[in-house]
């Protein structure tokens, strides 16, 4: 399961790129579409104004040539005055003219006159009931255009108000600075355009494009269209840059958080954040009467998808790691959860061995992590013996310094795995231990003619004239517990015994012994 760490910086790699691609992709998009949002709101806008102010501005000016509607029927002479009056007050007029029987016969600006419509304004069709016209000027204004209004009488046949306005009064002008937003706007009548790309009036067919938006004027055959491209360059490269920036923030951010995610040792705390550790108990019994005398607390990980995981692997790791102090606390936090139930099954006095890796022993919270373990267990029930291999060299002065003080403060101590490492004699001549585990490579060894059982030999001589106390670890056969009961070793633990239990089984194993336990 480690070994997967020292390969995964290039799919940390390939995955950060990915995730920077599809992060750029994603804020460029959404960058875009706000833009393409606000683009759209904004000519909305442009085209609700252009609508309303025109809507409002014609709805006033049909208002006013329906009051002038009767001045038809009198002279000239006597409706003059008003006439005029009236184009003086209406913004944008350029003049009134009253029609009769398809002649213009009196107009505000030049008073009494009598030319036929088809001679004054021939693209206007007077038969229409209301018709508007775009001509490029007027007879008083021959080079600014115009729009042309005719409006018929709606009681009195062949007889209307005809009227010029000024397109310069088109509120496109008001936006003309806004070019960034639209590239122009035209109002439409009849096929005809007056716009923004030309000071003459053209024909619809010569704007290039589709317009982006349209509309209709209430009252009068009049249409706006705005004009723009389908996007502003200005938001693609800044669509762009967005998106490049996001992408490499993102390539970034998931390149930190996959190394961080997948660093080694992240998954052991983790794992103890999530409570996939747990404790198991091996029984410990003495070899005369094979009583259970404690038990030897070992902890085990099931890794959500890798299943169990071997200790040595993880315990190894988490020592490279310097991780061993907070996974030894965690240990400490489990075996306190479970004493009040081992309270029930364990006799007063029974040891509880726990294996304590020499980090920690020299660890500054070591003495205090102790003491808090003490403080959670049920008070002068259990007695903690702290197992300590012997394949790591400790530091000589203050290993005796701390081992004098666990002796003061009550804990035994037990060197584990006695014989496997470099400095097993150099222990037992430097430091007290009050029991020696012996590993079982020596136990395996029993009943088979190798060198190693003269070795064993020697170990239990030696031992018993270092007054120590031996447990014999890996018994799995009657032939090794009766040769090691007949030579004197104090505690066998192994699968003839039992295996590691965890607390449910060792509950039902109380209950029913002759099922778990081989000297049942």
């Amino acid at each position: 399961m480690f070994t997967r760490y020292f390969s995964v910086g290039r799919k940390i790699l390939f995955s950060s790129l990915l995730l920077g691609l599809a992060g750029a992709l994603l804020a460029g998009s959404l960058q875009m579409m706000i833009f393409h949002h606000k683009r759209a709101e904004h000519l909305d806008n442009i085209n609700h104004d252009i609508q309303t102010y025109l809507n409002g501005y014609f709805s006033e000016l049909l208002n006013t040539i329906d009051k002038l509607q009767p001045l038809t029927i009198s002279p000239c002479e006597t409706v003059a005055a008003e006439l005029t009056s009236r184009a003086a007050f209406s913004l944008n007029v350029r003049a009134f003219l009253l029609v009769e029987n398809g002649s213009a016969v009196c107009s505000s600006a030049t008073g009494a006159m009598n030319v036929p419509m088809k001679q004054l304004v021939p693209q206007v069709d007077i038969a229409k009931k209301l018709d508007i016209e775009i001509l490029p000027g007027t007879p008083m204004m021959p080079q600014k255009p115009a729009f042309a209004l005719w409006v018929r009488s709606p009681l009195l046949e062949n007889r209307g108000i005809f009227t010029s306005i000024n397109a310069s009064m088109m509120p496109w002008l008001l936006y003309s600075s806004r070019q960034n937003q639209f590239s122009g706007v035209a109002l439409v009548a009849n096929g005809t355009a007056i716009s923004t790309f030309s000071p003459h009036p053209l024909p619809l067919s010569m704007l290039k494009g589709e317009p982006v938006r349209t509309s209709k004027i209430s009252g009068v055959p009049l249409s706006v269209y705005i004009y723009g491209d389908a996007w502003a360059l200005e938001s693609i490269q800044f669509s762009l840059l967005m998106g490049a920036m996001c992408g490499i923030l993102t390539g970034l951010l998931c390149y930190y958080v996959l190394s961080v995610r997948l660093r080694p040792g992240k998954e052991i705390t983790s794992a103890i954040k999530r409570n996939q550790f747990y404790v198991v108990y091996q029984p410990v019994v003495e070899s005369e009467s094979m009583q259970i005398r404690g038990v030897e607390v070992l902890m085990r990980w099931k890794h959500p998808t890798a299943g169990e995981i071997p200790p040595d692997a993880f315990i190894n790791f988490a020592e490279a790691q310097q991780l061993i102090v907070p996974l030894t606390r965690h240990l400490f936090e489990l075996i306190a959860k479970d004493a009040p139930v081992l309270q029930k099954l364990l006799p007063p006095g029974a040891k509880l061995g726990i294996n304590i890796a020499p980090a920690h022993l020299v660890a500054e919270s070591f003495q205090q992590d102790l003491k808090d373990l003490s403080a959670m267990l049920p008070a002068n029930y259990f007695q903690l013996v702290l197992e300590i291999t012997e394949r790591d060299m400790l530091n000589q002065h203050h290993a005796i310094k701390l081992f004098e003080w666990l002796h003061h403060e009550g804990y035994e101590i037990a060197i584990d795995d006695f014989g496997t490492g470099h400095s097993a004699l150099i222990y037992l001549e430097r430091y007290a231990f009050d029991y020696l585990k012996i590993d079982r490579g020596f136990i395996n060894a029993i009943g088979t003619e190798t060198v190693t059982s003269p070795v064993l030999d020697a170990v239990l001589t030696l031992a018993r004239k270092m007054s120590l106390v031996t447990v014999a670890e890996g018994v799995e056969t009657q032939e090794q517990a009766s040769w090691l009961q007949q030579h004197g070793v104090n505690f066998l633990q192994g699968y003839l015994i039992s295996r590691p239990l965890t607390l449910e089984k060792l509950v039902e194993a109380h209950s029913k012994p002759e099922k778990y336990f081989t000297m049942a």
